[in-house]
C-alpha cells in the first residue's frame, strides 16, 4: 500500500466526519473517535488484514505524535512571556496534551472543540474558549494558517493573524 496516499485519504475524511457532528446528524463526538472510525473504513476499503485492535489504536494515535513546525516552540515561548497561549483546536484534549508534551509546546491550557462541544467553524467553538478564559472576544486573537478558520473567528469578534504554512 502507498502509505502516503493512505494518509491523504484519511485526512480527506476529517471534515466530513466533523460535519456529521456540526450538522446535528450525530451527537458531539471527540476527534480521536472520528479519526478511528475513518481509519477503520480505510483499513477495510484497502483490505488491510492482520491488524490487532492495539495496532489500529497505535495508528490512530499518529495524530498525537505530530511534529511541530520548526519555528513553533521558539515563537510560542516568546509569546508566552506576555500572552496567554491556548490552542482552540478541533483536536480533543488528550490529543492536544499528548502532542504538546511530545513536541515541547508551552501552551497555558487546551481549549476548543471538546470543551466547547462544537467543531469550528461553529461560533460556539470560538466563543466558548473566550468565555472559559474570562475574556471578551475582542481581546482574543486567533492565529492560524487556515483562512476559513480566521474568517469564522473574525465573524465572532476575535482579532486574527495569519501564519503562512506550505500546503495548508
Amino acid at each position: 500500500i502507498d502509505w502516503l496516499q493512505f494518509a491523504v485519504e484519511w485526512r480527506k475524511l476529517y471534515q466530513p466526519s466533523m460535519e456529521e457532528v456540526r450538522s446535528g446528524r450525530r451527537p458531539f463526538t471527540i476527534l480521536d473517535v472520528l479519526h478511528r472510525e475513518s481509519l477503520v473504513k480505510l483499513v477495510e476499503r484497502h483490505r488491510i488484514a492482520g491488524l490487532s485492535e492495539a495496532d489500529v489504536d497505535h495508528m490512530n494515535r499518529a495524530w498525537h505524535r505530530l511534529d511541530p513546525w520548526p519555528d513553533a516552540r521558539e515563537g510560542l515561548a516568546r509569546l508566552k512571556r506576555t500572552r496567554i497561549i491556548v490552542p482552540c483546536s478541533t483536536g480533543n484534549v488528550a490529543l492536544m496534551v499528548n502532542m504538546a508534551k511530545r513536541a515541547g509546546l508551552p501552551w497555558d491550557c487546551v481549549l476548543g472543540a471538546e470543551t466547547a462541544r462544537a467543531y469550528k467553524p461553529m461560533p460556539e467553538a470560538y466563543l466558548a474558549s473566550c468565555r472559559q478564559l474570562g475574556l471578551a472576544p475582542a481581546s482574543v486573537m486567533m492565529v492560524a494558517a487556515h483562512n476559513h478558520d480566521l474568517k469564522a473567528a473574525k465573524g465572532q469578534g476575535l482579532a486574527t493573524a495569519f501564519v503562512a504554512r506550505p500546503n495548508e
